[in-house]
């Protein structure tokens, strides 16, 4: 019987429970069919692909082995979790993924039992995985946790703090380090294979814990030496010293895509009951899919494709992406001043660095996912007279704060943050969108905070953070493309602290930060139908602020909007706060801050994630209406 003749395995699984009817030998073909539906499903919808086809196998031999959900999975990052979402009753929605109303496309606690802890940030499942292990002991339970980390999330410092305290506890936890782009392995092969599975068997741990309790009669310094002699012994052909120094029982390294190898060794393991277990499992992103196999990324993310040739469907840009225009303008700016570096972390093309890179190499930094050691980084070098970006995406600098106050912000060094995806991010959710760096920026000391409102203006902020040499600073942008505009060929640096006014009114003013300026027009143009006569202006800065510019547009108009694209407690807040302290408000000045709401937006199209935050034109105006009592007319304007 050929494989095309086979019965289809993956129509009869919609559970792990399921899964569990077949038999072992079954399970090769399963999981071919399981890489065909998720290669079919990220066709359809886009995604990420290549760290999902790394581990279909594992997928497989982890809901074969482990009775899920009882026992915890946490896939650590989420773009390993396409396969485990079809396996656990999923398939029906898979070709939703990312899309409004569908899946996400991380793990989600919400979303399914199967998913004990979200996961969209790296690094992540050690730490979680410990709580759910001492919560179980806590408890009297008995069930396992496995914490899955991988795709490049070992490069992260919150993964060794985890295993530090883990191997400190010996609460017991497997980790299987999914190890597929970092090269840590040496080759892998049958003799490997047969080592894990002779460290990792009953016997073997029999034996170990025989000698211990020999050992331990013996003098303290002589039990310790022959116990580091034998694990070092071990670890010499086996690899791993680094986890066994740390508490952990290595095993590995093994072929993750052999399923002869890792069902014995994962039922190895699973029997275990001494302490924390790392197992070092070896994969390929893009598995199975010669696409994917020969790209540079590996499909890391992709836009839909054409399954038989591999090529993604492309979007002819009318204009070039924030990304692009901030690249260009950096290498600008160093072609003129060799101080000029740029830090990365772990995200070169996904902040433009690549292009940056390509053209500085030995001024280009990637330090892994490791925000925090990346913040002090730039640190380090601007104290030494160099001029750090530190290009970074707004969710993930969340993950720097401290150093950012502490190794910045306090010793006032010029370290530049350039802020990628601020803002509403479309298909990556919740999790990815630039939301609060506004709000946690502006509340410390002598920090300049930028946002341009079209590419031309970023060229200008790029220029501008060159010449801020006594202080740090910032400047937001979006995801995807801009607006159009021509951008001057030698942009110069903007007076800080100052914005522009592009429209004259005389009853409203709205007062935009940042990208929303051309819906702020548009809705200026909505309102001039009602005869509203309305002012725009570009605040520029959200620190500082133009308190001469804001305290016109207070004073002279009826109703005051400021609009941006990020958290309460940002750019309204100060604005707000201005307008308190200078008793603009006991004039009768009717204020109104748009801005992101008090809730997570799940994800969808960017455009429609703008509309239900109410910060499109159409939000714009229904405010100014409301503001000025006009309930009829803003509720047409919003059925409309």
């Amino acid at each position: 019987m050929t494989a095309s003749s086979k019965t289809p395995l993956l129509d009869q699984v919609q559970t792990p429970q399921d899964l569990r009817k077949l038999d072992e030998s079954q399970l090769p073909q399963l999981a071919e069919e399981l890489r065909q539906e998720t290669i079919d499903a990220v066709s359809v919808t886009g995604g990420h692909l290549g760290a999902g086809l790394g581990v279909v196998e594992l997928t497989v031999a982890l809901h074969y082995l482990f009775d899920t959900p009882d026992d915890k999975v946490i896939w650590d990052v989420g773009h390993q979790c396409y396969p485990h979402k079809i396996l656990t009753g999923r398939r029906d929605r898979i070709r939703t993924l990312r899309q409004p109303g569908g899946l996400s496309g991380f793990t989600k606690r919400a979303e399914s039992e199967y998913d004990p802890f979200g996961a969209a940030h790296s690094s992540t499942s050690i730490s979680a995985g410990l709580g759910f292990a001492v919560a179980r002991d806590l408890a009297g339970r008995d069930n396992h946790v496995v914490a899955v980390i991988g795709d490049g999330a070992m490069s992260a410092g919150m993964a060794y703090e985890a295993m530090n305290n883990a191997g400190a506890r010996h609460e017991r936890l497997i980790v299987i380090l999914n190890d597929n782009d970092m090269s840590i392995a040496p080759p892998v092969g049958a003799m490997s294979a047969y080592l894990a599975r002779l460290v990792s068997g009953r016997t073997y741990l029999t034996l170990r814990d025989a000698a211990k309790q020999l050992t331990a009669r013996l003098p303290k310094t002589w039990d310790r030496a022959i116990t580091r002699a034998v694990e070092h012994a071990r670890t010499y052909f086996t690899g791993g010293t680094l986890f066994e120094e740390m508490g952990f029982y290595y095993v590995g390294p093994i072929d993750g895509h052999n399923l002869d190898h890792l069902l014995p060794i994962l039922k190895n393991v699973k029997a275990c009951n001494d302490g924390p277990i790392l197992v070092h499992v070896v994969t390929e992103k893009g598995k199975g899919y010669a696409p994917a196999e020969k790209s540079a990324d590996k499909y890391h993310g992709v836009a839909k494709f054409n399954v038989v040739t591999g090529e993604q469907a492309k979007n002819r840009p009318n204009a070039p992406a924030y990304t692009k225009v901030f690249a260009q303008q950096l290498v600008q700016q160093a072609e003129k001043d060799d101080r000029i570096v740029a830090v990365t972390a772990a995200m070169p093309s996904g902040t433009g660095l690549d292009i940056f890179g390509d053209k500085f190499p030995d001024r280009t930094f990637d330090v892994g996912i490791a925000e925090q050691h990346a913040v002090t980084f730039a640190a380090g070098l601007s104290c030494e007279g160099y001029k750090p970006f530190a290009a970074i995406y707004s969710t993930f600098l969340q993950r720097g704060y401290d150093q950012v106050v502490h190794d910045v912000a306090i010793q006032k060094l010029p370290v530049r943050f350039a802020i990628d995806r601020a803002g509403l991010v479309g298909a990556d959710g919740p999790t990815h969108a630039g939301a609060y760096d506004i709000a946690y920026l502006s509340c410390l000391p002598d920090f300049v905070i930028m946002a341009p409102s079209d590419e031309a203006e970023l060229a200008r902020m790029v220029s501008t953070s060159v010449a801020i040499d006594d202080r740090p600073s910032a400047f937001r942008y979006p995801r995807g493309e801009g607006v159009g505009v021509e951008i001057p060929v030698d942009p110069q640096p903007l007076e800080v602290g100052r914005g522009r006014i592009l429209r004259e009114g005389t009853s409203v003013a709205i007062l935009s930060l940042g990208t929303r300026l051309a819906a702020a027009m548009e809705a200026a143009d909505e309102l001039a139908g009602y005869g509203l006569s309305a002012t725009v202006a570009d605040a520029r800065f959200a620190k500082p602020l133009d308190n001469d510019l804001i305290l016109r547009l207070a004073r002279e108009h009826e109703v005051l909007v400021t609009v941006e694209e990020g958290a309460s407690g940002g750019f309204a807040s100060s604005v707000m706060e201005l307008l308190a302290r200078e008793g603009v408000f006991d004039s009768g000045l009717r204020f109104r801050p748009l801005c992101l709401p008090d809730s997570f937006i799940d994800h969808g199209s960017p455009a429609a994630m703008v509309a239900e935050a109410g910060l499109d034109a159409t939000g714009i105006v229904t405010t100014v209406l409301g503001a000025l009592g006009r309930t009829d007319a803003a509720s047409a304007n919003r059925t409309a």
